[in-house]
């Protein structure tokens, strides 16, 4: 009853995103040294959210037995091709990881907001504050 609340459903899918964008920026920096390593990123929220990544963002999935595989396809990750390359063919910029780490924890602390509020909005029409 509660899971079609459109709400939880987008604070969930915000969380979710932000985590796969978080793994991304930690492999990104993880990698900043190593030769010939080009930077990742993840789609845009709106796509994900949407549904609407295309064949060419990458395989997809239907059940948990494919290869390389997570059902609910999580947000595609791709090649940044915005960064131009350093000598060694690297493509990470730490400063600008960096600031999407930033801009990562916001998205988070966001989507645990609208989590909460809405429980507590949801509690209240319940009579169980």
């Amino acid at each position: 009853m509660f899971g079609n609340i459109d709400v939880f459903r987008i604070a969930q899918s915000l969380s979710t995103h932000a985590t796969a964008r978080q793994n991304v920026v930690a492999r990104n920096m993880a990698n900043a040294d190593t030769p010939g390593y080009a930077a990742r990123r993840v789609v845009s929220f709106q796509s994900f959210l949407n549904g609407s990544q295309s064949a060419a963002d990458g395989p997809h999935s239907s059940r948990h037995k494919h290869l390389n595989s997570v059902v609910g396809n999580g947000p595609q990750v791709l090649i940044d091709q915005s960064q131009s390359p350093d000598p060694n063919g690297n493509t990470v910029s730490l400063e600008g990881e960096m600031l999407r780490a930033v801009d990562i924890k916001h998205d988070h602390d966001r989507a645990l907001a609208i989590y909460k509020s809405s429980l507590d909005l949801l509690r209240i029409s319940l009579g169980r504050r």
